[in-house]
């Protein structure tokens, strides 16, 4: 398949994004409306966000759908008449879902499942779904619910690989000032004069930031085949170093540091890729790409045949990937928009 990032593919082209008004969403609209597409199908259950939307973009290749990913009639009218569909909706904070999983899996599994069937209904040529590296040993409800999103994807592209649609997946870490961002965070606490606060200064998270995020998305478009599991190479950081790098950014170098302790569900360090997955992958420069386990049922045969590959590889995770300092972490900072803008309001 043609990259989609050029103005030939998107031309012309209808493209849907679920929770098209969350931090991704608004990004890929944008990055969309810039490579000259067709149509941008923004499909979100905040009618307050779609309306700042709608006038901050004001662009008539916009169209709005209200709806929420668990009700499939309303999935089903925003992927109708789409060439290709990016599905962000999701519960994404971890703690909330700790206290909630049964609304983690009404949105992250069930809704997920309305949107896979709802883009095969409608003839869909790409659906790329968004995972995160919590799906991987997860240990807490939304890595739990998005294990299982992704289940149902790779589900479906097992059970029908003659579909006309293709479904993948693609799996990032720590998105860099998106919702839920610890760095807005930081931000606040450092202008009010407050401590910073960690909940453990070794623990570790990859970093991305929403361009390359997006980026994956597209990779994904441009090379997926039934069933495909992809991820972006990044680096990571401690949050320690993190919380460092945007105080000593921002001029409060020696601000304080409080260690409040791990919250629910968190992990030390996070996962992208397993060992048993890093073998199977293919190494496609800035990405991984994983292909489907297509086995059928019939158990037995591979008991006796075995596919001769050895695990020799360790886990893909954000204590094993390339490490940043002080120095490199905030030159990465700098690559924020939103940080620019601040750092350029400060003169």
């Amino acid at each position: 398949m043609p990259d989609i990032t050029t103005p030939e593919l998107v031309a012309d082209k209808t493209i849907a994004i679920t929770g098209g008004t969350g931090s991704f969403g608004k990004i890929m609209a944008q990055h969309l409306l810039d490579q000259g597409v067709g149509r941008v199908h923004i499909f979100s259950r905040d009618e307050a966000k779609q309306d700042d939307m709608r006038r901050q973009m004001s662009d008539d290749r916009l169209r709005f759908y209200l709806g929420d990913v668990r009700d499939a009639h309303s999935v089903a009218d925003a992927v109708r008449g789409a060439d290709f569909v990016f599905h962000a909706a999701a519960l994404k904070q971890v703690p909330s879902c700790e206290f909630f999983p049964m609304q983690a899996v009404q949105t992250n599994v069930l809704g997920s499942q309305n949107v896979i069937d709802a883009c095969a209904d409608a003839g869909v040529q790409t659906l790329v779904l968004l995972s995160t590296d919590k799906a991987v040993y997860p240990m807490n409800a939304m890595g739990m619910s998005k294990a299982l999103m992704e289940k149902a994807a790779q589900a479906f592209a097992r059970n029908r690989p003659d579909s006309d649609t293709t479904v993948a997946v693609t799996r990032y870490g720590n998105v860099m000032y998106s919702r839920g961002s610890v760095i807005p965070l930081f931000i606040e606490q450092l202008a009010a004069g407050k401590p910073l606060t960690l909940t453990e200064p070794t623990m570790t998270r990859f970093l991305m930031s929403l361009a390359e995020s997006v980026d994956l998305v597209t990779h994904a478009f441009a090379h997926a085949q039934q069933g495909d599991l992809f991820v972006k190479k990044a680096p990571g950081a401690t949050v320690e170093v993190l919380a460092r790098a945007v105080a000593t950014l921002f001029g409060y170098g020696d601000a304080e540091i409080r260690v409040i302790g791990i919250r629910h569900g968190e992990k030390l360090h996070e996962t992208l890729l397993t060992r048993e997955e890093i073998t199977k992958s293919e190494d496609q420069g800035d990405f991984f790409r994983v292909p489907l386990d297509d086995r059928g049922l019939q158990y037995d045969k591979y008991f006796s045949e075995g596919d001769g590959e050895e695990i020799d590889h360790i886990d893909y995770t954000s204590d094993s990937t390339e490490m940043l300092d002080l120095e490199q972490t905030m030159e990465l900072l700098t690559t924020i928009p939103e940080v620019q803008t601040l750092l350029a309001a400060r003169g």
